[in-house]
Formats: C-alpha cells, structure tokens, sequence
C-alpha cells in the first residue's frame, strides 16, 4: 500500500472520531422490521416512513429506532 493511501485511511478514522464533520442532508434507509420490510428516509430535517403508524402519527419504531442509532450526528426538525 502506498503512503498516500495510507495517509487517507488515517484521515478517514480521524474524520470519523469527529461526528460533527458530519451534516446529513437526506439519508434513505430499508429497515427490516418484525413483519414487513419499512423504507425510511430523512429530508430537509424531517423523518418520513412508510409504515401505517407513521402515516398517523409522524413518528414510528422505525424513525425512533434510527434517532437513537445516529444520536448526536442529526438535527431533526418539528
């Protein structure tokens, strides 16, 4: 491996301990719930899921689920 590569790979880790580096404009994630599979994505701040309680609510496990695996590293808006 090259020193240039490995310069960027020590960058990246480095990058990657920095969680504020990091602004999530939209994501897009599938989800594999206990009955069926949910698309998730987030956009311009907001959450949005296709499960039937979302559609009611503006808030689901899923959505939940993904606030508290990305805590600290997205915004979300009301």
């Amino acid at each position: 491996m090259d020193s240039g590569m490995i310069d960027k790979i020590q960058k990246a880790k480095r990058y990657a301990q920095e969680p504020n580096r990091f602004h999530f404009e939209t994501l897009s994630v599938s989800i594999d719930g206990e009955n069926n599979s949910h698309k998730v994505h987030l956009e311009d701040g907001k959450w949005f899921c296709d499960c039937d309680y979302f559609q009611g609510h503006k808030i689901c496990t899923h959505t939940m689920a993904l606030e508290e695996l990305l805590k600290g590293m997205i915004t979300i808006t009301s």
